[in-house]
């Protein structure tokens, strides 16, 4: 029996607890249901998440359930299968596109709603959405996945081939601590507790090797480590595969620190373009606020005009809008992005249609490693110029200083960090622009197209955008990775021949930032960011026992123009 009561200090909401949704196979889902005491029947705005209904992601960053429910809705906060309240087993994305389209259909009969649901929640609770309407569920009316991806390998689990180690291990324990609080088990609740204490130390083992996720805790750890390419396993939960499935309006949300900001653009852009109806791609909308995973709260130069509050604001108005019709002017303009070190800039589409892809070709005299090297970026091709080297040695790798990973700041790198530490590295190639004459801002995709040599027969590439200010303070803004057997299938990886040239393209992904004048961007290239992604052994691709050191070369003449792609756009 469901438990009823109000919410304390809000008169005009009422909660019923652990009311039962039975799926299609039996299994009982157990949601809060948060209603307003008058006004009619309402739509209902529906969270399905694995991290306890009770707190529904409002300590990270929305409001409490009850302050939508304030705000004209039936709010429906709803554990997935297999955690804490709700019945089953949990297996990540195995269950939510079935489940999703379930609940969708449970909630429009609900009493006091009048049939239409849309959804909210990022992350993980941003995947159930996108799963659900996948499906096409009749009654659900909109989505608002906030930060989330595309599909689970890349740019999810994998990153250009690589694990996206400190991201993924960190929050298999997390989920582990919730089925071991589930079971009772204090004994694997400490012991969880104390991988994670220590969690920058099990990064320089094996990742198969971080403890505790085993005995039917996290059993799934082990089949994402089993599955390094985009197989079946992966394909089958893919969102990116056919957005012709989706036929829903989505308000896009993303964070300019968060990892899974590259999925997020794709899933605007691939639904603007290629959503099932009119109703559906003209009802897409990106807003891109400057944002780790979590919490919310304005990173670089920003202020509450960025906060998590606005999120709420625009999920307001963009549920009245298509919901009741009211004229809001969300669609004035597709995308409005926070530019870093500006503010709220609004554009026509993503990319920018007034942003330029600009060539920055690497150059140097050969001696590029370090920042007090001499490598440059410039709009001028090379000539005959002589390469750069570095040694990459898988036992010292280049350490991460900030990156888009998840979820915790104190177990993986997130936001922006001063560069100063990597850049002082031999193994990091560092190349730096001209002085900005005056203001622009990048706002756009970013690509490096690097041609390089290893020694080894595998081999990793990753690659650093920053902005360095006038004062000398360099700044990550994206950061890509690929592995050299992964440069031309995700699917079917092949082995690199030493001592032979190949062209890699690297995705950094979305950026927005101005360079103010006197300010200059700048590219690492280097072999590893570690722990964001889990370091190459340089042994061969599968990976064999042991490691090898590689002697690297990145070639930048005639022949071979490595180059960075940067949108920019005149203010």
């Amino acid at each position: 029996m469901a438990a009823r009561g109000t919410v304390p200090g809000l008169a005009e909401v009422r909660v019923e607890r652990d009311v039962e949704c039975r799926m299609r196979d039996g299994t009982v889902l157990r949601a809060d249901v948060y209603r307003p005491v008058t006004g009619g029947d309402r739509p209902v705005l529906l969270h399905r998440s694995p991290y306890d209904k009770q707190i529904a992601q409002s300590d990270l960053a929305y409001p409490h359930p009850a302050w939508y429910a304030a705000h004209g809705y039936v709010v429906v906060a709803q554990d997935v299968r297999g955690r804490w309240r709700s019945d089953g087993d949990f297996y990540p994305f195995l269950h939510e596109a079935d489940d999703g389209w379930d609940t969708v259909e449970w909630a429009a009969r609900l009493p006091g709603c009048d049939g239409r649901v849309a959804m909210y929640g990022f992350s993980y609770a941003g995947a159930t959405q996108l799963s659900a309407a996948a499906g096409r569920p009749p009654s659900l009316a909109a989505v608002c996945p906030a930060l989330t991806a595309s599909q689970f390998y890349e740019g999810w689990t994998y990153r250009g081939g690589a694990l996206a180690q400190a991201f993924v291990s960190s929050w298999a324990a997390y989920l582990a601590i919730g089925e071991a609080v589930r079971r009772g088990d204090n004994d694997a609740l400490e012991g969880l507790g104390a991988a994670l204490l220590h969690a920058q130390e099990h990064y320089w083992a094996d990742p198969a090797a971080f403890p505790h996720l085993d005995g039917g805790l996290a059993d799934y750890y082990r089949d994402w480590l089993a599955h390094p390419t985009y197989d079946d396993y992966w394909r089958r939960w893919s969102i990116d595969t056919d957005y012709g499935r989706l036929e829903v309006p989505a308000l896009h949300v993303g964070g300019l620190y968060d990892s899974f900001l590259s999925g997020t653009v794709r899933n605007f852009v691939g639904m603007r373009r290629g959503a099932s109806g009119d109703h559906a791609r003209e009802r897409q909308k990106l807003l891109i606020a400057p944002f780790t995973h979590m919490p919310w709260w304005p990173v670089w130069d920003a202020d509450a005009a960025a906060g998590a509050n606005v999120v709420d604001d625009w999920q307001l108005r963009y549920l009245a809008e298509v919901l009741d019709g009211s004229e809001s002017g969300v669609f004035d303009h597709p995308v409005t992005a926070w530019v870093l070190g500006h503010g709220w800039r609004d554009f026509g589409d993503w990319p920018p249609p007034e942003a330029s892809a600009t060539d920055l070709f690497l150059h140097s005299g050969g001696r590029a490693n370090t920042a007090f090297g001499d490598g440059r970026l410039s709009e001028e091709a090379p000539a005959g110029e002589p390469p750069d080297f570095y040694t990459y040695h898988p036992a010292v790798p280049a350490p991460t200083a900030g990156g888009h990973s998840c979820c915790d700041d104190t177990l993986t790198p997130m936001g922006p960090a001063c560069q100063a530490e990597r850049e002082r590295q031999r193994g990091v190639l560092v190349y730096t622009s001209a002085p900005f004459p005056a203001d622009v801002d990048v706002v756009g995709d970013v690509t490096l197209t690097l041609h390089a040599v290893t020694s080894a027969t595998d081999t990793d590439w990753t690659a650093r955008l920053c902005l360095v200010d006038p004062e000398g303070c360099s700044r990550n803004l994206q950061e890509g990775v690929l592995r050299a057997a992964f440069r031309e299938s995700a699917s079917d990886p092949s082995p690199v021949r030493p001592g032979e040239d190949y062209e890699y393209r690297i995705d950094l992904g979305p950026v927005s930032a101005r360079g103010p004048a006197g300010s200059r961007l700048r590219l690492q290239v280097s072999s590893s960011d570690f722990p964001q992604w889990a370091r190459n052994p340089n042994t061969g691709w599968p990976p064999q026992p042991g490691i090898q050191v590689a002697t690297q070369t990145v070639l930048h003449d005639e022949a071979h123009p490595s180059r960075l792609t940067v949108p920019l756009v005149r203010p």
